[in-house]
């Protein structure tokens, strides 16, 4: 037993051929060639028993090009090369950038030299990183037990209600859950579908604003260009990293709420006056017996604290920011909902500022009819109404975050005349390059051919390239007129680099909407935890300044 265990942590660290090579240096015997095939059995194991479609499936939502036809072994050697990295290490293929950003949101300090290296913040994160490389394997050998836990409550139970799944009464998010994943196989078959890497039909009651949300929600880029199976694909690709960082920042969001109501001794809940009581009790959905006296007020709350910090007689813990469930998934998932939607919030923000033609080119890029004559307030709400709604592959819209050079590019290549005039002039601006650059796509789009076919071409080119540098060539007033176009004021004296910011967070708005790709549900998260923090800190009051010296450290953590 203890020599098959060696052997199966051996074969979840190593590739097969790592271990085919160790095991030849030991010799061929048969017995040694036989422990050879029980490691790639385990190292495959999560994939081995997959049908055909299912490993073409893998291979498509990961981009990895396979030839057709192909026979499974085809199949299964490619996804043998790259599983490391899409299933189990996928971080090994970021960039600094976002090596950095999960450092950051772990509250690891970046190394002293290491911020521009990408080996050694690698090497960091793997140090930290959400789970082992056994506990990978082990979960895609069953998706259905996590595939479904970053579904909100209603997608699940929409999912029930389509496939005649009884849901008990009263009804909650574990019962719902529950009786999902066990009926997902069932459901998978009578479709005449597989189950083990699921297909469109998991989510068939999935609108396309639904899976361009649950991207938006969960900080992953909706596609450019976007259609209702890329989004599926893109939605299936990421679930395990959106099921993992959940998992993830409920944990800390619960222990971090332990921390901030272990100040809550009995001296602090005797000082409270009634009112405070009360609102404590209102604020974390603590239920109030009508007519309720004081000591009674104050026995629930010290009940309630007993029960978050698990110092009851069942130990039971629950979030104090609105979860009704001690499982990590449940309480993110009911804490992010509870959390005053703060990505919402500040998109409404940003969008509050921008032009009625701004507001116009966000629902035409969008194809939102636009009311004739409508009022600013009418197109922003009709924005916010579109919030999720993702974006058409290409529009006119599409030039407006490209740079000079390849505005001055794409119009230098078109065989109209007037259009070249424009590319050539010395003194062309910006604003003049896109003019025409829009100009010319509406032309080309309307015509159809090839001249429509070399514009999307380009476009696809082009923002695939720029995709990394966008703003990084702009001038001080190209970023500037960018930024007015959107009704953004600029205050005196700000930096280049600021004014990039502002840019790239202005596009990014209107491009995905509500959130961007670094936008997420772990920061709607970590917002309402943090505002309980508040809350917490300030009712305290002059009972002591220790416990809120305490609230504002753990405040600071996250």
């Amino acid at each position: 037993m203890r020599f098959l265990a060696t052997v199966a942590s051996l074969a979840l660290a190593t590739n097969v051929a790592a271990a085919s090579n160790w095991f030849s240096k030991a010799g061929k015997s048969n017995s040694d060639n036989i422990v050879v095939e029980k490691v790639k059995s385990i190292v495959n194991i999560a994939y081995n028993k997959w049908h055909e479609t299912e490993l073409e499936r893998w291979l498509s939502d990961h981009d990895v090009p396979y030839p057709t036809p192909s026979d499974r072994k085809d199949l299964e050697n490619l996804i043998q090369k790259n599983w490391d990295t899409y299933a189990v290490s996928p971080y090994k293929e970021w960039d600094t950038d976002k090596l950095t950003g999960y450092l950051k949101q772990k509250g690891i300090q970046v190394k002293e030299g290491a911020e521009n290296n990408r080996d050694a913040l690698a090497s960091q994160v793997a140090g930290s990183w959400y789970e082992t490389e056994d506990k990978a394997q082990t979960a895609w050998s069953s998706v259905k037990d996590w595939i479904l836990d970053t579904w909100t409550d209603s997608q699940l139970k929409t999912f029930a209600d389509k496939n005649n799944i009884p849901v008990p009464q009263p009804r909650t998010r574990d019962s719902l859950l529950q009786k999902v994943r066990s009926n997902y196989e069932s459901v998978a078959k009578k479709a005449g579908e597989t189950a083990a890497y699921p297909g469109n039909w998991l989510y068939e009651t999935w609108s396309e604003s639904d899976l361009k949300e649950w991207l938006d929600t969960h900080g992953f880029p909706a596609p450019q260009p976007s259609s209702r199976d890329k989004l599926i694909a893109s939605v299936r690709r990421n679930s395990r990293l959106a099921y993992l960082k959940s998992q993830d920042t409920a944990a800390s969001a619960s222990a971090s709420a332990n921390a901030a109501y272990a100040t809550l001794t009995d001296k602090l809940i005797d000082a409270w006056g009634e009112t405070q009581l009360k609102e404590f009790c209102d604020k974390n959905a603590i239920p109030v017996p009508q007519g309720s006296k004081i000591n009674e007020l104050r026995a629930l709350v010290r009940k309630h604290r007993a029960e978050i910090l698990g110092d009851t007689v069942t130990g039971s813990a629950a979030s104090a920011y609105g979860a009704a469930t001690s499982k990590a998934g449940n309480q993110y998932a009911k804490a992010s909902d509870a959390a005053g939607e703060t990505a919402e919030d500040a998109f409404n923000a940003a969008i509050g500022t921008w032009t009625a033609s701004r507001l116009k080119a966000y629902l035409d890029a969008r194809g939102v009819p636009v009311p004739h004559g409508g009022k600013t307030e009418e197109l922003r709400a009709l924005v916010r109404r579109n919030a999720h709604k993702a974006a058409n592959p290409y529009s006119a819209w599409t030039w407006d975050d490209l740079s000079y050079d390849n505005l001055k590019d794409y119009l230098s290549s078109s065989k109209d005349e007037a259009v070249k005039q424009v590319a050539d002039k010395s003194d062309a601006t910006r604003e003049d390059l896109v003019s025409a650059a829009q100009s010319a796509y509406s032309s080309a789009s309307t015509a159809g051919g090839d001249s429509y076919a070399s514009a999307t071409s380009y476009l696809a080119q082009a923002t695939d390239v720029v995709k990394q540098s966008t703003f990084e060539t702009w001038s001080e007033s190209e970023l500037k007129s960018y930024l007015d176009s959107y009704g953004v004021p600029v205050p005196q004296g700000t930096q280049l680099n600021e004014l990039r910011a502002l840019a790239r967070r202005q596009s990014t708005y209107f491009k995905y909407g509500t959130s961007g790709p670094t936008g997420t549900a772990f920061a709607k998260l970590s917002g309402a935890v943090k505002d309980g923090f508040e809350w917490v800190k300030e009712q305290l009051g002059t009972g002591s300044e220790a416990a809120k010296q305490k609230a504002q450290d753990v405040k600071e953590e996250l």
